[in-house]
């Protein structure tokens, strides 16, 4: 669980700055991308607030947070099971499988909300950083020999 909680807050963190990043080279406030995560909870005013604030960035980064803890569970209980497989592949597996059920599966209100900020390929570039960090994760990790 500790490992989770370390990779999912490594994920957390980079997948915000790319946002923050994108959200900027698109015009928009860097902070948009995550206030929109907290639509949740908000609508989707949300994802116009362009400042900092408790009730939209805490909230939606709290929320992101937790989202990418889960989603490094899963990518540990994968390497767990195919402990001889490149990381990169499993990162990109479930890379893809969060984005999938992120926009795909779960009702609009549960979206991360980035939708409502960035371009289709911002959120693209978020989810090939995801998979990155979660590779990335395991270099330190067993030896370091899963993350071919």
């Amino acid at each position: 669980m500790l490992t989770a909680l370390a990779t999912g807050t490594a994920i957390s963190v980079v997948t915000s700055g790319v946002l923050a990043f994108l959200a900027r080279m698109e015009g928009r406030s860097a902070v948009r991308p995550l206030n929109s995560t907290s639509h949740w909870y908000w609508g989707d005013a949300a994802g116009r607030s362009r400042r900092v604030d408790t009730a939209h960035t805490v909230l939606g980064f709290v929320t992101h947070h937790g989202a990418s803890v889960l989603w490094a569970a899963v990518y540990e209980g994968l390497r767990r099971q195919r402990p001889g497989r490149p990381a990169l592949g499993d990162a990109v597996a479930v890379s893809a499988l969060a984005a999938f059920v992120d926009y795909a599966v779960v009702p609009k209100r549960l979206t991360p909300g980035w939708e409502k900020v960035v371009s289709p390929g911002a959120i693209g570039i978020t989810y090939v950083a995801m998979a990155l960090a979660l590779a990335a994760s395991s270099l330190g990790t067993r030896g370091g020999s899963k993350a071919r």
